[in-house]
């Protein structure tokens, strides 16, 4: 399945599968990107924050050095973090630096707030009693104008936007001249988001989900939709986590530094009909108890318009 590709509002081809790089331990990325692009995968997804895209380039160079696969062949994906979104080429162009290329094919802007980009520190600054930084006049719809900027400069393909509600999301549209072309958030059936991805799905913006396993651990793995589902169909339960997305017609992360997990990550199944129903049917339960599970929520102290946090 990591031939399988979608056409995103631009024209431009995105694959339904691909490489996370966020929490890859340090010393182990070179080699995870490299065995992932010479195995198959064409996207490979980072940021700037994740403090390891200087690895990650140095994997893809190495890929492209072992020869059968073209820089054009692959699909880069970085992210502005919030403290350059007041000066967004900046941020990206720190981030060509790190991963050593010319242009990435997707650039999204991380999160929408913005820290002190003059603070103490240059991702995390901090305010005297330890609290983040964080401008709070900051107005998001600004950060998208930089963002249309970018699309005439040769160092992006396409633009969208990360961990963006549904809320945000219609604050940001009516202003937009491009709409983006990606929103990547937390998703996975014990964090459907359905809100959010019928309105991407209305604008034509392409769902690309992180976390499909529940974060560190892969708490999901266990839940007995996804459980009976592996045993029906002979495969591990994160296979059908993945497939999951797929059968959503979105994108999705996988994320590993290890060779055998990587290859066994490739394995998207097909699901039923009936298989997804129950996957569904799991997803309202928890959508109607108010027991949905979100894993990736930074301490920023800002409400981002999400039902289970606001």
């Amino acid at each position: 399945m990591t031939d399988k590709t979608y056409t995103l509002n631009n024209g431009v081809s995105i694959p339904a599968l691909g490489l996370g790089t966020w929490q890859s331990a340090p010393g182990k990325v070179k080699s995870a990107v490299s065995h992932a692009i010479r195995s198959g995968y064409r996207l490979i997804d980072g940021a700037y924050c994740y403090g390891n895209e200087d690895e990650v380039g140095q994997g893809i160079q190495e890929a492209l050095a072992s020869g059968g696969v073209k820089r054009e062949d692959l699909f880069v994906v970085s992210k502005v973090w919030t403290t350059y979104n007041t000066r967004i080429e900046a941020g990206l162009d720190k981030s060509l630096k790190d991963l050593g290329l010319d242009y990435v094919d997707l650039f999204l802007v991380h999160w929408p707030l913005l820290m002190n980009p003059e603070g103490n520190h240059d991702k995390f600054p901090t305010l005297p009693d330890g609290s983040r930084d964080i401008i709070r006049d900051y107005n998001h719809v600004d950060t998208w104008k930089q963002m249309e900027k970018l699309l005439g400069t040769g160092k992006v393909k396409a633009i969208g936007v990360s961990n963006y509600s549904k809320r945000y999301l219609e604050q940001l549209l009516p202003h937009a001249t491009v709409v983006p072309a990606v929103n990547q958030i937390e998703n996975s059936p014990a964090l459907p988001q359905q809100e959010i991805v019928d309105l991407c799905k209305e604008k034509g913006i392409h769902i690309m989900a992180y976390s499909p396993l529940g974060s560190t651990g892969g708490p999901l793995t266990q839940a007995e939709p996804v459980v009976k589902i592996a045993e029906k169909h002979s495969v591990k339960a994160s296979t059908v986590l993945l497939s999951y997305h797929v059968a959503r017609g979105s994108t999705v992360l996988a994320k590993s530094v290890t060779s055998e997990r990587i290859d066994e990550n490739k394995k998207i199944i097909a699901l039923s009909e009936e298989d997804m129903k129950a996957l569904n049917e799991y997803s309202d339960k928890l959508t109607a108890e108010g027991k949905v599970q979100r894993f990736v929520y930074p301490p920023f102290g800002v409400d981002f318009g999400f039902p289970d946090k606001s």
